[in-house]
């Protein structure tokens, strides 16, 4: 470390919810920008919604972990940023934090850390870090200057003027140091991976000495590094070795178009290929082998796409983010769920009729047929208290719930999410509307909270906004629950006793059948079909 700054690792903090990893979609910082503390640096798109990552540490931009696409772990490196100095340099010290003054000062160092900081993101906020595990009492110390307080790891430590070459005096980062620093911070030791060491400030006047390896202990260059794993098959796909390109993305990471340079470069007339895998059998060279880096041989087998033009290539899309939670929701709601359905075609024209009346009434409510439809279902709900419900496998209970919290499918540009009206059964039809779009809004622009999508007691899915007429939806797991509601369209129809064009539609109710029975269900349904062709039977359950 010098005299300038040090160079702080933030990483993908907690996003809640149960929530493991994130895809970057878009960087708001570039290297060598300014930061400041809780500017947002970064939207990424996680299994429940698109959610922008405040930074808790103010400083320049040193590198980006991650290409826009590449999938991130919690806990992994996200951004790199140089803090400047606040302290002038002290002379050396072998551990700063080895006694009661300096674990303090060090705890004093992480409440100034979070005090600048209040934003707040889902499942975690800069300005509640957690804080020490075991935090000594103690009356206040003044900071000392010959103490400087620091995050986990540091890139190197000055040998104290007695210490023996090739040795240190430094040691590890006392236990409750440790533990007690926020998880999305680290300093960067450089470019390796090296043991946590404290901070050991030399003298101006003297130049600082790294930490010497021990001896026997092969250097091991950083390697290129992959992030994207659409890079790493289409590299994979083409023999190339990723280890011999030049990497050209922000913190040494190869992006696609390196990849497709090798490949263009493989494919030119009388120029050989950049770099080739290494053919199956052959162990690793003895360069390869002094750098630490692993070969893994592929396989020679046939592809099946080999010989093929780009229109005949299969497209492999990866499953992960909106995808990939729908997919092993819905997998999981198939597994559990023993489901039926039942339904039923309803005369719709007094409802559309009703839903015209509204809107020259009171054009600012914008009342539409879907809050209709769930201010319908939360009167059925009311009536029918055993379908707002789900099952408890572990315990092999029914549980019931009081609040109605209606979900409603909406189809995005990610996926098909659920967002959630809570305490649906307290608002009022123009309030259930308004709800309704801004949830919708929130939805489209991938703008929902995590919370937003979660806990619901039932589902509404109003398919016909496709043009269809009937469905056998999937319950949304763990519901009991959904009802379905096809296109509103003129079909002949037998109206007081004569064949009229009337607005008719196709209700269908998909049922939990552990909760109920066909009796339940078939009562619900009919009930919805009766506000729907008299809509003035909802006044006497309002």
């Amino acid at each position: 470390m010098t005299a300038t700054g040090t160079e702080v690792i933030f990483r993908l903090p907690d996003l809640g919810e149960g929530l493991t990893e994130a895809e970057i979609t878009e960087w708001r910082v570039a290297p060598g920008e300014t930061v400041t503390v809780d500017q947002n640096v970064v939207e990424v798109e996680t299994a429940k919604a698109a959610v922008d990552v405040p930074i808790p540490i103010a400083g320049t931009v040193a590198r980006l972990y991650g290409e826009v696409g590449a999938v991130i772990a919690v806990g992994e490196p996200l951004i790199a940023v140089t803090v400047a100095a606040e302290t002038p340099a002290a002379p050396a010290v072998a551990d700063p934090f080895a006694d009661d003054e300096g674990r303090r000062a060090a705890e004093r160092y992480r409440e100034e850390e979070r005090a600048g900081s209040g934003n707040v993101l889902v499942g975690y906020g800069t300005g509640t870090a957690r804080r020490s595990r075991r935090r000594r009492a103690g009356r206040p110390v003044p900071p000392s200057p010959h103490r400087a307080p620091a995050p986990t790891r540091v890139a190197s430590a000055a040998a104290a003027p007695s210490s023996a070459p090739g040795t240190s005096e430094a040691s590890a980062l006392p236990e409750e140091s440790a533990l007690s620093m926020a998880p999305a911070l680290s300093i960067a030791p450089g470019t390796s991976e090296g043991p946590a060491l404290p901070v050991a400030s030399a003298p101006s006047s003297a130049p600082a000495t790294s930490v010497a390896p021990a001896a026997g202990t092969p250097v091991r260059p950083e390697a290129p590094r992959v992030i994207s794993p659409v890079v790493r098959q289409l590299a994979r796909t083409h023999a190339i070795d990723v280890a011999a390109l030049t990497p050209s993305g922000p913190g040494g990471v190869v992006l696609r178009r390196d990849v497709d340079a090798a490949i263009a470069t493989a494919a030119a007339p009388g120029k050989a290929a950049p770099a080739l895998a290494q053919a199956p059998g052959i162990t690793a060279s003895a360069p390869a082998a002094a750098t630490g880096l692993a070969v893994a041989p592929e396989p020679a087998v046939h592809r099946a796409d080999e010989g093929r033009t780009d229109d005949e290539t299969p497209v492999r899309v990866p499953l992960r983010g909106v995808r990939r939670a729908i997919a092993e929701k819905l997998s999981r709601s198939r597994r559990e769920i023993p489901d039926a359905s039942t339904w039923v075609d309803v005369d719709a024209t007094p409802l559309v009729e009703l839903k015209a009346d509204l809107a020259r009434a009171l054009p600012d409510a914008r009342i539409g047929m879907l809050a209709l439809f769930a201010r319908i279902c939360v009167a059925g709900l009311r009536r029918f208290p055993e379908l707002n419900a789900y099952v408890d496998a572990e315990r092999q209970e029914i549980v019931q719930v009081p609040q109605v919290h209606l979900g409603f499918a909406a189809q995005t540009d990610r996926g098909l999410v659920v967002p959630v009206v809570r305490d649906a059964h307290r608002l009022t039809l123009a309030e259930l509307a308004a709800r309704i779009r801004e949830r919708t809004e929130a939805a489209r622009t991938g703008r929902l909270d995590p919370r937003d999508l979660t806990g619901g007691t039932f589902t509404l899915n109003n398919y016909g906004v496709f043009g269809v007429d009937g469905s056998n939806p999937i319950i949304n797991h763990p519901e009991a629950a959904m009802l379905g509601v096809g296109r509103i369209t003129d079909r002949p129809w037998a109206f007081e006793g004569e064949i009229r064009l009337r607005k008719v539609a196709q209700l269908s109710f998909t049922f939990d059948h552990r909760v109920c029975d066909g009796g339940v269900a078939g009562g619900f349904l009919r009930f919805v079909a009766d506000c729907v062709e008299r809509p003035e039977l909802l006044v006497a359950h309002l």
